[in-house]
């Protein structure tokens, strides 16, 4: 899993590549930090190049909507692929997150 880290005034991107499983968990966890460091209020999720998502990659998921919404924000899921959008609307995420195409 990589991401990578876009800043404009209003919002911050974190653009995930690769499969956000179990061993790739601890790494994101740590970039999930930055990700939050950097944003003012807005996260987008980035996730048009993210092929696969863990249970545990779900609840980093949950823990960075926590966190943002803590601090006034909100967390934005933007283009993922059907499988990974499969797994949102399973798990319920689709109920807590909002979603762009």
């Amino acid at each position: 899993m990589k991401l990578t880290i876009e800043k404009n005034d209003t919002v911050v991107t974190g653009i995930l590549e690769g499969r956000l499983d179990t061993a790739a968990s601890t790494q994101f966890a740590i970039d999930m930090e930055e990700l939050i460091e950097n944003a003012d209020k807005h996260i987008v999720l980035n996730c048009e190049k993210m092929e696969f998502i863990s249970s545990s990659g779900l609840r980093l998921f949950l823990s960075l909507r926590k966190k943002t919404i803590s601090q006034g924000g909100d967390v934005t899921i933007k283009g993922a692929i059907p499988v990974v959008k499969q797994v949102f609307a399973i798990t319920g995420f689709t109920a807590l997150f909002k979603f762009e195409d």
